[in-house]
């Protein structure tokens, strides 16, 4: 199971959790969403550890992140 979720339609690709994320696994995809923005992409879901540094940041509420349970 995915441990983030992206909704790329409420994307508009400002980039501040870029800087938030620990992993670096965030960055501006190639394509564009119904709004014509670049949104975020994840290039590794594996690597991420669920901190919600992204969940924190973001200012459109893009982001939903799950904790794996133990």
């Amino acid at each position: 199971m995915k441990r983030l979720v992206i909704n790329e339609e409420l994307c508009k690709g400002c980039g501040l959790c870029y800087d938030a994320c620990p992993k670096k696994i965030l960055k501006m995809g190639d394509h564009l969403n119904s709004k014509g923005f670049h949104p975020t992409v994840c290039t590794d879901y594996d690597a991420c550890i669920s901190c919600a540094g992204c969940y924190r940041t973001c200012p459109d509420m893009v982001f939903t992140v799950y904790k794996p349970k133990k």
